[in-house]
């Protein structure tokens, strides 16, 4: 196994373009582990540690761009009012120690269903920018992911940054596992309230093959929010909004059996993180001065 270490970001790119087999590695988190059990032996290792812009992040005016090598720690510390949904799924990453270290580049690049930021990038709708030598894109999150545990990515392609537009409204992840830390999810959800367009995304983790929305659910939210009125009254979402929701959710989850739960669990927990979700981030946005001020006019 060769190990290719460049300085610079154009060095990383050429490097990438001449070895295309090669496997970037920056926390490690997820590589080395696959390394050690032996269920990967690549050809070559592309090291971007050395590259500093990669763990750079910018608040915007409407989006953060996020290095992708920016660790999970400083995401919970300094990123927590902006990405919210994006913070909370930070700190359900392994150890300290691994949040030190992993960043969201990782978890895109590895694309397992399982990775604990994919549900909160798909609810604030991200989007990923990847680059090569031949220039860069963006990729909308909903067409990165490809299959099991694979991506968008051409092979000549790195991560370069992660745009995420900054949260208009209150957000929400859950993680379900078999103990409080270091756990793979058995199944996770993110909820974003998005006010200023009237709308609610999802993201659904560990609960198919790729992380996925729910779509369904989605739609039929945003119709019973605008058919009644929730946007400008700030009234108390009903129990049979909520239900219908949750059951919507759990039915767009598409499980396997495996070691760390049953598909039946994950579909029954999927349901009621959703439900549970939804009354959280709707008494957030009644509470908040917009719900309070749109509830005293209604």
């Amino acid at each position: 196994m060769d190990f290719l270490r460049p300085a610079s970001w154009e060095e990383a790119l050429a490097a990438k373009a001449e070895f295309p087999t090669a496997v970037p590695i920056a926390g490690g988190t997820d590589v080395m582990v696959e390394i050690n059990f032996d269920h990967r032996r690549p050809e070559y290792l592309l090291d971007l540690n050395r590259i500093g812009l990669l763990r750079e992040w910018e608040v915007g005016e409407d989006v953060v761009r996020l290095g992708a090598s920016v660790p999970y720690t400083q995401i919970m510390e300094n990123l927590r009012t902006e990405l919210p949904g994006l913070a909370l799924a930070s700190h359900t990453v392994a150890s300290p120690q691994i949040r030190n270290r992993g960043g969201v580049g990782g978890n895109l690049g590895c694309a397992s269903p399982a990775g604990d930021s994919h549900p909160a990038l798909l609810a604030a709708g991200a989007e990923v920018e990847v680059e090569s030598v031949r220039g860069s894109r963006l990729i909308p999150i909903d067409e990165f992911y490809t299959g099991v545990k694979r991506n968008a990515l051409a092979a000549d392609e790195l991560i370069r940054t992660v745009h995420v537009k900054k949260a208009d409204g209150p957000q929400q992840y859950s993680k379900v596992g078999s103990r409080n830390a270091m756990v793979i999810a058995v199944c996770a959800f993110g909820l974003a309230l998005h006010p200023q367009t009237r709308t609610v995304r999802t993201g659904i983790g560990s609960a198919a093959p790729t992380p996925i929305r729910a779509k369904a659910a989605e739609e039929f939210l945003n119709a019973a929010l605008e058919e009644g009125g929730f946007w400008e009254s700030g009234k108390v979402i009903t129990p049979s909004i909520a239900k219908q929701f949750g059951d919507l959710a759990s039915g767009a989850a598409n499980p396997i059996d495996d070691v760390r739960g049953t598909a039946k669990y994950r579909r029954h927990a999927v349901g009621i993180m959703a439900r549970r979700q939804l009354v959280w981030t709707w008494e957030q946005y009644r509470g908040s001065n917009n719900g309070r001020s749109l509830e005293g006019a209604a």
